[in-house]
């Protein structure tokens, strides 16, 4: 007596069992793959966005400075013109009290019988022109000059016989500066 034993449907079934299975965990592991993959872009995206922003931000920052830095050069050529106009300012105002000066000991040292008929400045030099009875005025006249605190040591240029009783003379004398300093520079 034999028994046999069929065991066909039984591996059938565990066949049929585990291939359900083995689908089932594939068609899982597909849909873990594809929710991996949409999480995966989702996050990505998400940087990507975040990333843009941060550089839009970083551009606004940078258009702000450049912006910062033109009204900085805007201010600096501004106070470059103010402080022009500043020494544009203390050089009349010096010119003011020097014309004053130059003036004034033109006419305190005006020796009696000279009178001048022309007066030119070119900077810190003047020329003069003018008129005396005798040379010996015009000599005169250019040791009043040089003893002025405002005028230089005087350069005769010309003199010149317009008749018996006239003497036409030119000269060229520099102006020291008036203030400080004026007397250190003159003495050198």
């Amino acid at each position: 007596m034999s028994i046999e034993i069929n065991l066909l449907p039984w591996r059938e079934a565990l066949r049929a069992r585990r291939s359900r299975r083995f689908y089932l965990a594939l068609v899982l592991m597909a849909a873990l793959g594809v929710g991996g993959g949409l999480g995966m872009t989702r996050y990505l995206q998400a940087e990507v966005t975040a990333q843009q922003q941060r550089n839009a931000h970083v551009r606004d920052a940078l258009a702000a400075l450049d912006r910062d830095i033109r009204s900085i050069g805007e201010a600096r050529a501004t106070r470059e013109q103010l402080i022009e106009q500043l020494g544009v300012f203390g050089e009349l105002q010096q010119g003011r009290s020097q014309t004053v000066a130059v003036f004034r000991d033109l006419t305190r040292s005006l020796v009696e019988g000279v009178h001048y008929t022309a007066l030119e400045r070119q900077g810190a030099l003047l020329h003069l022109t003018g008129l005396a009875e005798t040379n010996r005025q015009v000599s005169d006249q250019l040791r009043a000059l040089a003893a002025t605190p405002s005028l230089a040591e005087p350069v005769l240029s010309e003199v010149e016989s317009t008749d018996a009783a006239r003497r036409r003379f030119e000269l060229s004398v520099l102006q020291w500066p008036v203030g400080e300093g004026a007397a250190e520079e003159r003495d050198s």
